[in-house]
C-alpha cells in the first residue's frame, strides 16, 4: 500500500494553509493566512473562493459538523466551525455565510472539534482553557484551566470524555464531575497534535520531540516511532480506524493502526500543519506551509486468498494474479473503489455507488447491484453470504446479490463497527454493543431477528474482540471473545431459557481467529502461539482441553502481533513492524474434523492410529463423546491412558435403557442438570435421585423423593451413613422433619467388587446378570433386608412376572434371597429383593 500524491504547479493560496476539511468524498475546503477560504472540486479540478475573512482574522483550525446530526443523516456536511487567532470561533455555512462569531478564549483559539453526534463543540486556546459549547455556540462549561497553552483536542468515542494536550502531557477528562482524570507524560517535547478514533478507540499523539505515538484509551503505549528530522506537525486517523497519516516538514507518511509505516512520501510542501481524510477513507488532504494543498490517494492495497493475489493498482482498477498459473486479469470499475474483501471463493468490491461480486472461477462477469448508502465502511464474508456495513445500517446479501436481511438493535451505530466488533457465520451474525461493551447482540442471519429467546449475550467485563466459528450445525454455533482483561472465553450462541455457560479457555490473549473450513481456533496468548484443535472440549471433558492444544513459542512474532487470517492449515500473522509471518500447523486435525462431521468414525480412528499423536486421540475422544459415539470414545480414551474414563464408558454401555445411557453421558460431560431432567422426563425417578445422592446434592435428592413420593427412606439412609462416616449429626431441618416417623434402615459396606448375580441353576439354568449399581438396607445384625439392583429391563420384567427367584451372589457368603416384587420397578430397570420373611 502506498500514497499517490498530487500537487498543483502553483499554489492557490498566497500564504501558508492552516487547515483543510472535506464536505464529500470529492469536495474540500481550505483556509489560509491569506484570509481566504477556497473550495476544491476534485471531479472538475476547479477551485473557487467561498469567502474572504476580515484582515485581522487568521484561521487556525476547521472542522465540519458531522453528517449525522440527531439521528438524521445528511448527504453532505452543511456547516463548519473555524477557530482563529483573535480568540473567536466562527460558525460558517457551506456557502460561506458567517452564522455566528463567539468570543471564546483570551488569545488564539488553537483547536475546535465537534463530537460525533454534532451536539457539542470543544475548543482549546492559548489561555490554557478547555471549553464545551452547544451546537448553537452557547457556553456549557469550562472543562479545564491550566497555565500552558492547549494545542490540540479530541473527543472520546462515546462523547463522554475529552482528550487534550498540556505541554508534554496528555490528559483525558470526563465531562461528568468527580470522575477520575487520566493524565500521563506522552512525549519529551511539546505535544502539537492529537487524535482519538471512535472505531478502534486508539489515540495518536505527535510532538516537537519529532516522534508520533499510538496509545490505547487507558494511556498504555502501543507504538512509538523513531525520531524524525523535524517536529511532527499533524496526525489524523482515517474514518474506519485502519490507517493514519503523519505530516511533518516535506514529509507525509501512511501508517497502519498498529504504528508501522506503509509508505513515506517526501513532497515539496513545507510543514504539513493539518491532515484531513475524505469521508470514504480513500484519500487525504494536507494543509501545507508553502501555500499548497496536497492530495494523496491510497493505492496498491492488497488482498490475498489461497492462490489469488489482488492489488488495487489505480483508483478504479484492480489486478488479479493467480500465482499457480501466473494468469493476470484486470478488473475495471466505473467509480473509485472504496472497500474490498476476498474470501470463500468470492471477491466483493464496493465503489461509491455500486457493489460488485466476483467469483474466483470467473472474473469476467461480476454480479452488480446499487448501494442504498454511499460509503461502505466494512465488508465481512461467510461461505454463503456477506455483510455490508455503512452509515445506514447492516445489510446481509447472498453472493447472487439478493438482500437477505437487515438486522437492527436499539442505539445501533454502524459508523463505529469494525472486524473486531462484528462477526459473521453461515447462520449467525454477532455485533458488540458500543453503548454497553459487556453485551453482544446475536442475530439469525437469514431472518435478521435476534437468535434464540431474543436475549443478548452479557459478560461480566467489557468485551474487546468477538469471533464466530464458521462450520457445523446452527445449534452448535460457538462464539469466542476476548475481554478487557485479555481473557479468552467461549460460549454457545443458541440461547433458550437458561443462561448458557461461558467458559474461559485462555489468558493474556492478544488476538484470535477461527479456521475457515473447520472449527479450529488460534490465538496468541502471552508468549505462546496456541491452536485449540477442538475448543468444544470444554463442554465435553474439560480435563482434556490442555491435551487438545498445539503450542509454540511466539517470541519471534515481536510485540503486539496480529493474526490476519487462518486458512486451511496456514496462519498468517502480522508483526509489529508490518512484516508477515506464515505459520503452518498439522493438516491432520482439519481432516479429523471432516471425518467426524461426516460420521466416519472408523476413518477417524484409522487416521489417529496412523498419526500416532496424543493430541489427535484427545480430540477424537472429546468429539466422540460430544456426538454420543461411546465405542469410539472408549478407543480414544484408552489410547491416551485415561483408564478411569474407559471403565466409566464401559459401565455406561451396560446400562439397561437408552435413556439411562444418555443421562450418564451427560453426567460424564458435566451436564448434571440436563441428565437429571432427562431421567425425570422418562420416568426414571430412582436414577435421578441416585444421581443427586452420588453427587452429594442432598437437598435436591430429598426434594425429588418427596415430590414423587418414593425412596424418601433411601435418601435418608444414605444421608445418615454419609454423616456417620464423618462423625457428624444431622442439622438440616428438612431431613430432621422427614426422619420423624420414618424408619431409616442402615446402609452396609457391600464389597465394590460385587458385580453380578447368578440365578440358581435349578430355576433358570444359571443365567448370569450384570448390574451396575444397587442400594440395600440391612437389619441390626447386618443381614440384607432390602436390595435394589439395576439389571436389564427385559429380564426385570420377566422376573417380576414370576414373583420369586432364588439368587446367589458370587464371591460372598450371602444367603439366598427371594424376589418378592419387581413390578413397581420394571420400567426403571430395577428389581427389589427382600430377605425371606423380612416383610409380609
Amino acid at each position: 500500500m502506498r500514497l499517490k500524491t498530487s500537487l498543483l504547479k502553483e499554489p492557490k493560496h498566497k500564504e501558508l494553509v492552516s487547515c483543510v476539511g472535506w464536505t464529500t468524498a470529492d469536495e474540500l475546503y481550505s483556509c489560509s493566512d491569506d484570509h481566504q477560504i477556497l473550495k476544491w472540486n476534485l471531479l472538475t479540478s476547479e477551485t473557487t473562493r467561498v469567502v474572504k475573512l476580515p484582515d485581522d482574522t487568521y484561521p487556525i483550525d476547521l472542522h465540519w459538523l458531522p453528517r449525522s446530526v440527531g439521528g438524521k443523516k445528511q448527504s453532505q456536511a452543511e456547516s463548519f466551525v473555524l477557530t482563529s487567532s483573535d480568540g473567536k470561533f466562527h460558525l460558517i455555512s457551506k456557502v460561506g455565510r458567517v452564522e455566528k462569531s463567539v468570543e471564546a478564549h483570551s488569545g488564539a483559539v488553537l483547536a475546535g472539534r465537534w463530537n460525533s453526534e454534532g451536539t457539542a463543540l470543544a475548543t482549546v486556546g492559548e489561555d490554557g482553557q478547555v471549553k464545551i459549547w452547544s451546537k448553537s455556540g452557547m457556553l456549557r462549561s469550562t472543562l479545564a484551566q491550566q497555565g500552558t497553552p492547549v494545542y490540540s483536542v479530541a473527543w472520546g468515542p462515546d462523547s463522554e470524555k475529552v482528550l487534550y494536550t498540556s505541554g508534554k502531557q496528555l490528559i483525558i477528562k470526563p465531562l461528568q464531575p468527580n470522575v477520575k482524570v487520566l493524565q500521563w507524560k506522552a512525549h519529551d517535547g511539546l505535544i502539537l497534535k492529537t487524535d482519538w478514533n471512535s472505531v478502534n478507540e486508539l489515540i495518536l499523539s505527535a510532538g516537537e520531540d519529532c516522534k508520533y505515538k499510538v496509545w490505547d484509551s487507558y494511556g498504555h503505549l502501543l507504538y512509538s516511532s523513531q525520531p524524525h528530522e523535524y517536529p511532527i506537525t499533524s496526525v489524523a486517523w482515517s474514518g474506519d480506524g485502519e490507517l493514519f497519516a503523519v505530516g511533518s516538514f516535506h514529509t507525509l507518511r501512511l501508517c497502519d493502526k498498529t504504528g508501522w509505516s506503509y509508505a513515506l512520501e517526501k513532497p515539496n510542501t513545507g510543514s504539513i500543519f493539518n491532515i484531513a481524510w475524505s469521508v470514504d477513507g480513500t484519500q487525504l488532504a494536507g494543509a501545507c506551509g508553502n501555500g499548497h494543498v496536497i492530495f494523496a490517494h491510497v493505492v496498491e492495497q492488497r488482498w490475498e486468498w489461497k492462490n489469488f493475489e489482488i492489488t488495487l493498482i489505480k483508483r478504479r482498477t484492480m489486478q488479479v494474479h493467480n500465482v499457480i498459473n501466473d494468469a493476470v486479469d484486470l478488473l475495471e470499475f466505473r467509480d473509485r473503489v472504496i472497500k474490498a474483501s476476498l474470501n470463500y471463493g468470492h471477491l466483493v468490491v464496493s465503489t461509491s455507488l455500486q457493489c460488485y461480486v466476483f467469483s474466483t472461477n470467473n472474473w469476467n462477469t461480476p454480479l452488480i447491484f446499487d448501494l442504498k448508502e454511499g460509503t461502505v465502511t466494512l465488508i465481512l464474508q461467510a461461505e454463503r453470504h456477506f455483510l455490508l456495513v455503512d452509515g445506514g445500517g447492516l445489510y446481509l446479501y447472498s453472493y447472487e446479490g439478493r438482500l437477505i436481511s437487515s438486522p437492527k438493535f436499539p442505539g445501533m451505530r454502524t459508523d463505529i463497527l469494525n472486524a473486531q466488533t462484528v462477526s459473521l457465520s453461515n447462520d449467525t451474525l454477532a455485533v458488540k454493543d458500543k453503548a454497553d461493551e459487556k453485551v453482544i447482540y446475536i442475530f439469525d442471519a437469514i431472518s435478521g431477528k435476534p437468535l434464540g429467546d431474543g436475549k443478548s449475550l452479557t459478560h461480566k467485563t467489557e468485551i474487546v474482540e468477538i469471533a464466530l466459528d464458521q462450520k457445523g450445525l446452527t445449534n452448535e454455533r460457538k462464539i469466542a471473545f476476548i475481554d478487557k482483561n485479555r481473557d479468552l472465553y467461549i460460549t454457545s450462541v443458541k440461547r433458550f431459557g437458561k443462561e448458557q455457560k461461558i467458559v474461559k479457555i485462555g489468558t493474556m490473549v492478544q488476538t484470535l481467529a477461527w479456521n475457515d473450513t473447520s472449527n479450529l481456533l488460534c490465538g496468541i496468548q502471552d508468549t505462546r502461539f496456541t491452536v485449540w484443535y477442538y475448543p468444544n472440549t470444554v463442554y465435553v471433558d474439560k480435563d482434556l482441553l490442555t491435551k487438545t492444544l498445539y503450542e509454540k513459542d511466539a517470541s519471534d512474532f515481536s510485540k503486539n502481533p496480529q493474526i490476519v487470517h487462518f486458512v486451511g492449515n496456514q496462519i498468517t500473522i502480522r508483526r509489529a513492524d508490518g512484516s508477515l509471518i506464515h505459520v503452518n500447523i498439522s493438516p491432520y486435525p482439519v481432516i479429523l474434523h471432516e471425518y467426524v462431521s461426516s460420521s466416519k468414525w472408523e476413518d477417524a480412528v484409522r487416521l489417529c492410529r496412523f498419526v500416532k499423536d496424543q493430541t489427535m486421540w484427545a480430540c477424537l475422544a472429546a468429539m466422540a463423546v460430544a456426538n454420543k459415539d461411546m465405542a469410539t470414545a472408549e478407543i480414544a480414551y484408552a489410547s491416551i491412558g485415561e483408564i478411569d474414563k474407559v471403565q466409566y464408558i464401559n459401565s455406561i454401555k451396560d446400562l439397561p435403557s437408552k435413556e439411562s445411557r444418555m443421562a450418564q453421558i451427560l453426567l460424564f460431560s458435566g451436564n448434571i442438570q440436563e441428565a437429571e431432567t432427562l431421567l425425570l422426563q422418562t420416568g426414571l425417578i430412582y436414577q435421578a435421585i441416585q444421581v443427586n445422592i452420588n453427587l452429594y446434592n442432598w437437598d435436591r435428592a430429598l426434594e425429588l423423593a418427596v415430590k414423587h413420593k418414593t425412596h424418601v427412606d433411601t435418601v435418608l439412609a444414605y444421608r445418615q451413613k454419609f454423616l456417620e462416616d464423618f462423625g457428624k449429626k444431622e442439622t438440616n431441618k428438612r431431613f430432621l422433619q422427614y426422619a420423624e416417623g420414618v424408619s431409616i434402615p442402615c446402609i452396609p459396606s457391600i464389597p465394590t467388587a460385587l458385580g453380578q448375580m447368578v440365578l440358581c441353576s435349578h430355576f433358570y439354568g444359571g443365567i448370569a446378570l450384570q448390574f451396575s449399581y444397587f442400594s440395600s438396607i440391612v437389619d441390626a445384625n447386618r443381614k440384607i433386608l432390602h436390595l435394589t439392583v439395576q439389571i436389564l429391563s427385559s429380564v426385570c420384567g420377566y422376573l417380576a412376572s414370576n414373583h420369586c427367584a432364588c439368587v446367589l451372589f458370587e464371591g460372598t457368603d450371602m444367603e439366598c434371597i427371594y424376589l418378592v416384587s419387581g413390578k413397581d420397578y420394571a420400567n426403571e430397570g430395577t428389581v427389589v429383593f427382600y430377605k425371606q420373611g423380612a416383610r409380609a
